[in-house]
C-alpha cells in the first residue's frame, strides 16, 4: 500500500511538473531590459559557484536558474557598460555568502561605480554580511524601526560527549594532526587550545579585512568601527545614521524616489527594476575567442565517492569530466575553482589523479580557490602548476580523522539487548558495533588513519615542492587564511578567478582562447523532470523530506555529506559564514 501511494504521488508531481513547464512556456514572456532599468540584486540565497549547480529538489518548484556567483560577477561588470540599466539597488537583508564571495561581490560593486552609475542599498534591517555589501552604495538606507548588526565575528561549537556518556554511545575517533579540530565535538566537551588559537587566528584576520574593506568605501577609520561594535552602538536606525554607518533613514518608497531622480525620470514615471535572474537570460556570458579553450572545472561542495550530484564533488562525475578535457585538442588548460571543504580521501584521491594525469599530458593545471579549499579540498588541489588564493581563503588543514560510532553500552546497559557470537578466526568478528573493541582493533585503526595522513603530506610534498618535515610543519590539520598560507608556500598568489585563467593562458602560450565551464549542467526544469522520471517512487519521497529538512536544518547538506562518507576523512572542522 505505501509502494503504491509513493507511486501515486511521483505520477501526480510528474505530471503537474509536466503542465507547469507547458505553461511557463507558453505564458511567459520574454524577459528585456527597458531603457533606465535599475539591476536589482537581493539574494535570499548563498549563490554556488557556478550556475544551477545545485540539487533541484533545492531550487524548488517555482524557481527558474540559480544565478551562480561568477555569472553575478559578469553581469555586474556588464552592466557597467549596458546603457539601459541606470544604477543597482542592493537589497541586502536576507544574503548568505562566505568571506571571499562577499569581498568578491564588493569589488564588483565598487568598479560598477566607476561608471557614474549609482548603487543604492536599502534594508529593513542589516546583519553583518549584508551590511558589508551596502558598505559600497552611495547612499544606504534604513527602515526608521531597523538597525544593523554589527558586533564582530565569532565562532559557536556544540560538543556531545557529555551526552554521548549518558546515552551510552561511544565514539571511536582516530585523527592525525593537532589542529585536527573535526572530531573534538565528540571526544571533548571545549575546544583545545590549539583549535583555539587556529580558530581566533583565522576570525581575526578575516574580520580585519572586514573592517579595512567597509573602511575603504565608507570613510570611517577600523578603530572607529571597532569601538561601535564592541559597544554594540548600532542597533537602531538613529544610532547608526549618526555614526555614519548609513546615510539615510528612509521608507522603501522614498528609496524608489531617490532612484527616480537619479535616473532621470520624472515624478511619478515607474522606476523600472530587472532582477539578476532575469538579466542573466537576457544576455551571452561566453568569454573569449579563438579555436583554443580554457577549461574551468567548478569544484564546490563535499568531495564524496558517487557518480553525479549536484552541488557536491562526486568523484564519478570528475573524473568522467577531467578524463574528457585530457583527450580533448582543443583545451590547452585547465583551470580548477575549488570551494569546498573536503571530505572522503578515496574520492579525492580519485580526482587528483586524473589531475596528475591532464598534467602528463601537457596541460598546465592553475587552481583558483574560493571561499574554502581545504582538507581534501586542499588535498585535489596540491599539485597544480600555480594555486591562487585570496586573502581570506580557508584553506589547509591538511589531515585526517576517521570516527566510527558504537552503542554498544546503549543497547546493552539501556536497552537490555545482549549480543553473542561464533567466530571462525580472531578478528572474524571485529569492528562490531555490538562489542567493545580490543586494543588490536584500535591500533590498526589508529595506524590505518596515521597511513591516510602520511600519504596527504606525501602528495602535498611532491606538488609544492617541499620536503615531508616542511609540509608536516605547516600541516597538523592546521586552517590558515590565502595569505598566511602564501607565506608558508602553500599557496603562490593571492587573486581571484579571473587572475587563475589569465595564469592558464600564460602558462599554455594562449593569446586568443574561449573559457569553457565545467561540469555541464541541466537547466532546473529539465535536472527536475529527469530526476522525477529517472528515480524511484521512494527516491522521490526521500529527495522531498530532504529538501523540508535542509530549510529547517543549517548546514543540512554537511551533516548529509559528513554522515554518508564511508572510510578515512580529510575535512574542515569549520563552517564560515558573514
Amino acid at each position: 500500500m505505501a509502494s503504491c501511494l509513493g507511486i501515486t504521488l511521483a505520477f501526480g508531481l510528474l505530471i503537474f511538473l509536466m503542465i507547469g513547464i507547458a505553461t511557463s512556456a507558453t505564458m511567459a514572456p520574454q524577459k528585456t531590459v527597458k531603457s533606465n532599468s535599475v539591476l536589482e540584486i537581493a539574494l535570499d540565497y548563498s549563490p554556488p559557484e557556478l550556475t544551477n549547480n545545485v540539487e533541484a529538489s533545492a531550487m524548488g518548484l517555482n524557481s527558474g536558474d540559480i544565478v551562480g556567483f561568477q555569472d553575478i560577477l559578469k553581469l555586474i561588470r556588464l552592466a557597467k557598460s549596458d546603457d539601459k540599466i541606470s544604477g543597482i539597488f542592493l537589497d541586502p537583508s536576507r544574503m548568505g555568502y562566505g568571506p571571499v564571495t562577499g569581498h568578491d561581490l564588493l569589488a564588483a560593486l565598487e568598479d560598477f561605480k566607476e561608471s557614474g552609475k549609482f548603487v543604492l542599498a536599502y534594508a529593513n534591517f542589516y546583519g553583518q554580511g549584508g551590511y558589508y555589501l551596502a558598505s559600497v552604495a552611495d547612499t544606504i538606507m534604513l527602515n526608521p524601526i531597523g538597525g544593523i548588526d554589527f558586533r564582530g565575528f565569532a565562532s559557536f561549537v556544540p560538543f556531545f560527549k557529555d551526552l554521548m556518556d549518558k546515552t551510552g554511545i561511544k565514539m571511536h575517533i582516530y585523527y592525525a594532526g593537532q589542529f585536527k579540530g573535526a572530531t573534538e565535538s565528540f571526544r571533548r566537551a571545549d575546544m583545545s587550545p590549539q583549535n583555539k588559537m587556529q580558530t581566533r587566528e583565522y576570525l581575526e584576520d578575516a574580520y580585519g579585512e572586514f573592517l579595512i574593506d567597509i573602511s575603504n568605501v565608507r570613510g570611517i577609520d577600523k578603530s572607529r568601527l571597532r569601538s561601535i561594535a564592541d559597544g554594540l552602538h548600532s542597533s537602531d536606525a538613529k544610532d547608526a545614521l549618526a555614526l555614519g554607518l548609513i546615510d539615510m533613514i528612509a521608507h522603501e518608497d522614498e528609496a524608489t524616489d531617490w532612484m527616480r531622480r537619479r535616473s532621470g525620470l520624472e515624478s511619478g514615471k515607474k522606476v523600472v527594476k530587472i532582477s539578476i535572474e532575469d538579466y542573466y537570460t537576457t544576455k551571452n556570458l561566453k568569454q573569449g575567442t579563438g579555436n583554443d579553450r580554457i577549461a574551468v572545472v567548478y569544484a564546490e561542495g563535499s568531495i564524496m565517492h558517487c557518480d553525479e550530484n549536484y552541488g557536491t564533488i562526486c568523484d564519478g562525475q570528475f573524473v568522467e569530466t577531467l578524463a574528457k578535457l585530457r583527450k580533448s585538442k582543443k583545451v590547452k588548460a585547465v583551470v580548477l575553482r575549488v570551494n569546498s571543504p573536503g571530505g572522503s580521501i578515496l574520492a579525492a584521491e580519485n580526482i587528483l589523479r586524473e589531475i596528475v594525469l591532464l598534467q602528463e599530458a601537457g596541460k598546465s593545471v592553475v587552481v583558483s580557490m574560493g571561499d574554502y579549499a581545504a582538507s581534501g579540498g586542499y588535498y585535489i588541489a596540491c599539485t597544480a602548476d600555480r594555486i591562487f588564493a585570496s586573502s581570506n581563503t580557508l584553506t589547509g588543514s591538511i589531515g585526517v580523522f576517521t570516527m566510527i560510532p558504537n552503542p554498544n553500552a546503549l543497547i546493552r546497559e539501556k536497552l537490555g539487548i545482549n549480543f553473542d557470537t561464533v567466530r571462525t578466526t580472531k578478528h572474524s568478528a571485529s569492528f562490531s558495533p555490538f562489542f567493545d573493541w580490543s586494543s588490536e582493533e584500535n591500533a590498526m585503526m589508529k595506524k590505518r588513519t596515521d597511513d591516510f595522513y602520511e600519504f596527504f603530506l606525501e602528495k602535498v610534498s611532491e606538488g609544492r615542492d617541499m620536503t615531508v618535515d616542511e609540509v608536516n610543519d605547516v600541516a597538523q590539520g592546521r586552517i590558515w587564511t590565502g595569505k598566511r598560507a602564501l607565506e608558508h608556500g602553500l599557496v603562490d598568489e593571492i587573486g581571484d578567478l579571473q587572475d587563475a585563467i589569465k595564469s592558464a593562458a600564460s602558462l599554455a602560450d594562449l593569446d586568443e582562447y574561449k573559457v569553457m565551464e565545467y561540469p555541464k549542467l541541466m537547466d532546473p526544469w529539465t535536472k527536475l523532470i529527469t530526476e522525477f522520471t529517472q528515480q524511484s517512487a521512494q527516491t522521490t519521497v526521500d529527495r522531498y523530506f530532504n529538501t523540508k529538512l535542509r530549510q529547517q536544518i543549517p548546514h543540512f547538506d554537511e551533516l548529509r555529506a559528513l554522515i554518508t562518507t564511508n572510510g578515512p576523512v580529510a575535512r574542515l572542522p569549520v563552517i564560515i559564514q558573514h
